[in-house]
């Protein structure tokens, strides 16, 4: 359920609320331009004015929100609104943009898989200004470490750019991150297909919840962030140039996609649950089948021996010398016969297996492979890589590829 740090009724705005076991700060600093990139931990943020410098660009990583003091004097040397401290530190907050003076406030949410199907989310929080950006995150996990790889590149566009498109940089990689817990969410689900048709057990109910509940996480997530990119493509912002929002529209068309794929496996989990519904249904049916067949088969057999059971005096049957093997031979004729007709029916025997499967398929509902299609729509996204595998980027003077087509050596998997 959500859960958010909120002030008590009443406070002022601005109001901070951290918790005990929030994790104490560690601040970064990454300085770069064309010529020169410098990194270093910052111990004391009063020396943090020192490094700051209109011919460059500075980027502030801070991991953890436990020191309130320290955000208070990192808000104070960047004249933080403190309506934006609010938003930064009273996690969780709705994805979203807002422009404050001359800061652009981002919320965001970054995933990433934890093992083989844990997912981890966490709030980032962006302040754009004119030569800094400054990240906030909840703990010290590292969603933005191909960016920092990507600053070492010396011909990379991000060193030549502002710092507009270090946001761009930035939203990017958190929106590139849906990609592989996408991928084995669909793997799960692909996985669990064939034992719901085959082997349905109470077990894979809780496993096609448990895939529910994270892809509803992901929707919760992923749908505000929609209208946050939006809006920094197509709102007025005098912090983003146009040569950040024309790659900022790439993004946008990633998160749609993303939100399609993300439909698509919550239709798909609907299915399969009512997949397995079927099957269980069918299974208990065909046990009642099995034992109705073997019931009817007995019927005739109980009503001769009740017959010849009953202690009457005058039977003349019972004085005949043939009686006995006669009502034997009339015993195995009945059920010889209604075997052979159970088989002409279709009730029992092969006929009886591929009548079952047909049925079990037609009460299938189509949209049970829905995640077929956006696996398949996950694995043939090609798109311009923007991450640390490539061992250089293009030059900064290269076109978009919103402009001219993109080399083929340069497209891979988004989700590699």
């Amino acid at each position: 359920m959500f859960k958010k740090r909120h002030p008590k009724v009443g406070a002022r705005p601005g109001t901070l609320m951290i918790p005990a076991d929030a994790l104490p700060p560690q601040v970064r600093l990454i300085q770069y331009a064309p010529d020169f990139v410098r990194e270093e931990l910052i111990d004391d943020i009063a020396h943090i004015e020192e490094h700051l410098s209109e011919a460059s660009v500075t980027w502030i990583n801070v991991c953890g929100l436990g020191d309130e003091k320290t955000l208070r004097q990192l808000a104070d040397i960047f004249s933080v609104h403190p309506l934006a401290m609010e938003d930064i530190v009273n996690v969780p907050q709705r994805p979203k943009a807002e422009l404050y003076d001359d800061q652009q406030l981002i919320v965001c949410r970054a995933v990433c898989l934890m093992g083989e199907s844990s997912i981890q989310d966490e709030q980032v929080s962006m302040l754009l200004g004119p030569n800094y950006v400054i990240t906030f995150q909840e703990d010290y996990s590292d969603p933005l470490s191909s960016v920092r790889q990507r600053i070492q590149i010396a011909d990379s566009r991000l060193r030549q750019s502002g710092s507009d498109y270090l946001a761009y940089a930035i939203l990017d990689a958190i929106v590139d991150a849906y990609y592989p817990v996408l991928e084995t969410l669909g793997d799960n689900l692909e996985r669990l297909e064939d034992n719901v048709i085959e082997h349905p057990h109470p077990s894979l109910l809780k496993q096609l919840n448990t895939i529910r509940q994270r892809l509803s996480r992901l929707r919760r997530a992923i749908w505000p962030e929609r209208e946050l990119i939006r809006s920094l493509v197509h709102d007025e912002n005098p912090l983003m140039g146009e040569q950040a929002r024309l790659f900022l529209r790439d993004t946008y068309d990633h998160i749609l996609q993303v939100t399609e794929v993300v439909d698509m496996c919550r239709e798909s989990v609907n299915s399969l649950m009512n997949s397995y519904i079927s099957a269980v249904g069918h299974r208990t049916n065909e046990v009642m089948k099995v034992l109705t067949i073997m019931s009817s088969i007995f019927v005739p057999l109980t009503f001769v021996a009740g017959i010849y059971g009953m202690n009457f005096e005058h039977m003349p049957e019972l004085q005949l010398p043939w009686a006995y093997p006669l009502v034997w031979m009339t015993m195995i004729s009945c059920v010889t016969f209604m075997l052979f007709f159970f088989r002409r029916k279709g009730w029992i025997g092969n006929g009886a297996a591929q009548a079952s499967l047909s049925q079990l398929m037609a009460e299938t509902p189509p949209g049970a492979t829905a995640h077929g299609l956006a696996n398949s729509q996950l694995a043939e996204q090609t798109v311009p890589f923007s991450g640390p595998a490539l061992a250089s980027e293009p030059p900064a003077s290269a076109a978009p590829h919103g402009d001219q087509p993109v080399d083929a050596s340069l497209r891979v998997r988004r989700v590699s």
